[in-house]
C-alpha cells in the first residue's frame, strides 16, 4: 500500500504562484510514476502533469504547459508541482495520484489539497 498526502494548497491572486507538495510513504518501490489531477466544482477530474524515474520523463497538459513544472525529490519521495503565473480557470482540487506497477494504473490518490485564485 502507498500513502500520499499533498499540501501546498491556498489562495492566490491571478498572477501568482504556489508550489504544491506529495508525501509518498508505504511500498514506495511498487510506484511506476507520479502524477498530479485537478477537479474542478462541477467538472470531471482532469490530469495535469506526469512524471517517471528521477524526473527524466514528464509530460503535461496543454492547459498548464509552460506554466506549470512537476519535479520530484527520491530522497525525500516527495512530488512537487510548481505553478505560476496561476490563471482563475486554475481553481479546484488537487490531487496526486501514484500508478501502480503491477496494473499500470493510478491506484493510489491523496485527500486533494485546494487552489484557488482570484480574479
Amino acid at each position: 500500500q502507498v500513502q500520499l498526502v499533498e499540501s501546498g494548497g491556498g489562495l492566490v491572486p491571478a498572477g501568482g504562484s504556489l508550489k504544491l507538495s506529495c508525501v509518498a510513504s508505504g511500498s514506495i518501490s511498487s510506484i511506476a510514476a507520479m502524477a498530479w489531477y485537478r477537479q474542478a466544482p462541477g467538472e470531471r477530474r482532469e490530469w495535469v502533469a506526469y512524471i517517471r524515474g528521477g524526473g527524466e520523463s514528464t509530460n503535461y497538459a496543454d492547459s498548464v504547459k509552460g506554466r506549470f513544472t512537476i519535479s520530484r525529490d527520491n530522497a525525500k519521495d516527495t512530488v512537487y508541482l510548481q505553478m505560476n503565473p496561476l490563471k482563475p480557470e486554475d481553481t479546484a482540487v488537487y490531487y496526486c495520484a501514484a500508478l501502480k506497477r503491477t496494473t499500470m494504473k493510478y491506484d493510489y490518490w491523496g485527500q486533494g489539497t485546494q487552489v484557488t485564485v482570484s480574479s
